[in-house]
């Protein structure tokens, strides 16, 4: 049986695992458990630690603390003048919203500007102020 987590660390969980935050698994050692390497989405993680997560199979069993492991990905998604868009890495995320910032100005330069400093700060989901409110 794993020890239970702090609340330290279920606080640093809850930042380092942020709903939207795709991960891996490693390791689970449960009859329920979706195979090694399958990839999914953080929902929440919750007060005793447990890190739940939308799996692309469509399974949800949460991660134990402790017990299970997973990976992140950094696999990151931008919306930008609406447009969805999934890249594999985060550096070529970067890597293009660089080169629009070093390419335009005004309020498209700001745009941009605000996904790059998403994706700086490590978020998942990265969009334009224009994109939030629709």
């Amino acid at each position: 049986m794993p020890k239970e987590p702090t609340r330290a660390q279920i606080d640093a969980l809850k930042v380092t695992f942020a709903p939207g935050t795709r991960v891996r698994l490693i390791e689970m050692d449960d009859t329920q458990a979706p195979p090694i390497g399958t990839e999914g989405n953080v929902i929440a993680v919750d007060d005793i630690g447990t890190i739940h997560v939308q799996w692309d199979n469509g399974s949800s069993l949460g991660v134990v603390y402790g017990e299970d492991k997973i990976e992140m990905l950094d696999s990151v998604e931008t919306i930008c003048y609406g447009q969805r868009r999934k890249w594999k890495t985060r550096s070529e995320a970067l890597a293009f919203f660089t080169d629009c910032m070093l390419n335009s100005e005004g309020a498209e330069q700001e745009r941009y500007l605000e996904i790059y400093i998403d994706l700086m700060a490590g978020k998942t989901l990265c969009l334009d102020e224009k994109s939030a409110k629709k």
